[in-house]
């Protein structure tokens, strides 16, 4: 712990009794560590803040550890217009980061649409706007307050669906898109409890978002209900157990993924009006990969997702040929051609 200078404590700074309080100490430990490749580079780093306890002690500490790293900190709160008085949080929010240190604290408002119920589309559209702000301010990177309990939550959501290892890996700690943009999430390893401590010990006063007690999402009905009762029955660290267990299976997920990409490029070929790929090869390979590798091309090539059954019945083209007809899919069609399994647009 950090002695405050002087040896007094200083009601807000976070200092009691001369030393920093543990909760601040985690989390500025963590943005430092996720800052720390950008050090000295004048970047711009934007928060994505929302006023929340997770998103305003990541700002926090962010606004704190940023001019000593030599970078630049600004925020975004992404008004979603779904709640009476939105835009007034937004603003609070943004006064608050200014209040910070933060001196390009914008708003943005997103348009939410209806595709894949509530919650996916509140999200899909917070991203596009982080993504169009994060564009016209240069950032170099956008750092999200996603905690692990964050991310125990979506191990469980994703064991629910039964949607496999990549699902199951969770949210990625550090991921750079095709334009190079870094979408960081520093507080995986911190627990909500800490970010809410760091508000308390901070003087800061976040915004308590109704959201996250309406029992109609089912994250919520996870974070008020099942976490809970597994914490109980099963002991205390089942959440971090959780979130290791996402570490492990995106370990596998990107050595999986390394695999595939080398195979594809071996056994794939385009055909007219879609592609092909090599039957024998991919009865050769294990199921683990060859499943993967008939995911992955309808993914890439037609923009949609497979079901396990589906993917099965895809599969029983190469390993188990009988003289079956075509399978309709979304977005395509699959069927045996030769030594080819065949896949054409024609199905949405």
């Amino acid at each position: 712990m950090t002695p405050y200078p002087g040896g007094t404590a200083d009601t807000g700074s976070g200092y009691r009794g001369g030393v920093l309080d543990p909760s601040i100490a985690a989390v500025r430990r963590a943005v430092r560590l996720s800052l720390a490749p950008f050090e000295n580079s004048g970047a711009t780093i934007l928060v994505a803040l929302s006023g929340g306890p997770d998103s305003l002690a990541l700002a926090a500490a962010a606004a704190h550890e940023g001019p000593r790293l030599g970078v630049e900190v600004a925020s975004v709160t992404i008004d979603h217009q779904l709640q009476e008085g939105a835009s007034e949080v937004a603003q609070r929010a943004a006064e608050a980061a200014r209040g910070l240190g933060i001196a390009d604290a914008r708003t943005m408002i997103a348009e939410v649409g209806t595709r894949g119920g509530p919650e996916a589309a509140a999200r899909d559209a917070r991203y596009l706007a982080l993504d169009g702000a994060a564009w016209t301010s240069n950032a170099a990177a956008v750092l999200l307050g996603h905690t692990l309990d964050d991310q125990a939550e979506t191990v469980l959501l994703a064991l629910a669906r039964g949607s496999g290892a990549r699902s199951l890996s969770g949210m990625s700690p550090h991921r750079v898109d095709q334009r190079g943009l870094a979408w960081i999430r520093p507080l995986l390893d911190v627990r909500r409890k800490t970010t809410r401590a760091f508000c308390a010990a901070s003087g800061l006063e976040p915004w308590q978002d109704p959201h996250n007690e309406d029992e109609r999402f089912r994250r919520v009905r996870v974070r008020r209900s099942v976490l809970p009762v597994l914490e109980r029955e099963l002991g205390p660290g089942v959440a971090a157990a959780l979130a290791r267990t996402a570490e492990q299976m995106r370990e596998d997920d990107e050595a999986f993924a390394d695999m595939i990409d080398e195979t594809i490029e071996d056994i794939v070929e385009h055909a007219e009006a879609g592609i092909a790929v090599s039957a024998a090869a991919l009865a050769a390979n294990p199921p683990a990969i060859r499943n993967r590798i008939i995911r992955l091309v309808v993914d890439s090539e037609f923009g949609a997702s497979l079901t396990r059954s589906q993917t099965l019945e895809v599969a029983r083209l190469a390993t188990d040929w009988r003289g079956q007809g075509p399978i309709d899919l979304p977005g395509c069609t699959a069927r045996r051609d030769g030594g080819r399994v065949v896949f054409t647009a024609g199905r949405s």
